[in-house]
């Protein structure tokens, strides 16, 4: 039986339970750290506390944060907020996408430098502070404005890629993948880890509701991979009413690959841009319960049985995890 590693210590993939697999605690776009303005820590640590002790009345016992490094992770903060909620956190190794994110330092380095540093993450802890990654992130795609030829996945995102892939190989941890609605390169990504020898079981091809291509989805899941419908509650990017259709539609012809989440951000580290304010002005539900207290009652008024939604909610984490 595999072990997953939280914040806290080991547990097996049995005890997750109910499972939010993509929201973060706090995130920041790189130099964050630079810019004054953001929340007090307590402030931040209080209205987290606050926020997963109420989804976790509602059901949810594990939340996975797959904040890349250089977007704002701080594995000690999570720690803290996982003690004092009482909810199982999970974080993550790896680096953003080629145009909001990815380090200088590591765009010098080779697969296999990257490599390493994933490995030891996962199997050691990140930094000095002993806390395990348990899950390794990786992003393509580019951002509103690129032009179409822009649209590839870049040799950098390559490359971090494969070493995710060989990080997963020498440890058994989990991929996820932030995919752009834009620019969805499942199919590419997937190519990429198949040369690799990775077994798609293990891998997650997120962001997938805002694409509504039920082509994209069917080449995604007949491949053996999970698809995230993780953006719930994001109305700016596209609507609940598409990711439900296309939801609805997926289980109604057999398909069960399948997770659920919000990517909720509690905290925005550094000022709050115009970009993000925007975002969140159109987007009034997305929160960490939206799922619970919205999106599950309409799938049961859809006819969807309990027994798919925790299949979705509970046993799909789990097995995607190893067990």
């Amino acid at each position: 039986m595999a072990t997953v590693n939280s914040v806290l210590g080991g547990c097996k993939p049995s005890e997750l339970g109910m499972t939010l697999i993509h929201e973060h605690l706090a995130a920041g776009m790189p130099g964050w750290e630079f810019d004054t303005g953001g929340v007090d820590r307590r402030l931040r640590l209080n209205g987290l506390v606050a926020k997963l002790q109420e989804i976790r009345t509602l059901g949810v016992q594990s939340f996975v944060d797959p904040c890349p490094m250089e977007l704002g992770r701080d594995p000690e903060f999570a720690a803290e907020v996982a003690e004092k909620s009482g909810l199982r956190i999970i974080v993550a190794t790896g680096v953003y996408n080629e145009a909001l994110g990815f380090p200088a330092h590591f765009r010098m380095m080779s697969v296999d430098d990257i490599t390493e540093i994933y490995v030891r993450e996962l199997t050691e802890g990140i930094g000095r502070t002993g806390i395990k990654a348990g899950i390794i992130k990786t992003a393509t795609g580019g951002v509103p404005g690129w032009t179409p030829a822009d649209q590839a996945i870049t040799a950098n995102e390559e490359k971090a890629l494969r070493a995710a892939a060989r990080a997963h190989k020498a440890t058994g941890a989990p991929i996820l993948c932030h995919n752009s609605e834009l620019t969805p390169f499942g199919r590419q990504i997937l190519d990429v880890f198949a040369s690799e020898g990775v077994s798609f079981d293990r891998v997650l091809i997120g962001h997938a509701c805002g694409v509504g291509d039920m082509r994209y989805y069917f080449d995604i899941l007949d491949r053996g991979a999970w698809l995230g419908f993780d953006r719930f509650g994001i109305e700016a990017i596209a609507s609940d009413k598409m990711r439900l259709a296309s939801l609805f539609g997926l289980l109604a012809v057999g398909y069960r690959r399948i997770m659920l989440s919000h990517d909720a951000v509690y905290c925005w580290l550094g000022r709050m841009t115009k970009e993000v304010r925007e975002m969140m002005a159109a987007s009034p539900n997305w929160n960490y319960a939206h799922i619970l207290r919205d999106i599950l009652p309409k799938m049961r008024a859809g006819g969807v049985a309990e027994e798919t939604i925790r299949t979705l909610m509970v046993d799909n984490p789990r097995a995607y995890f190893g067990g």
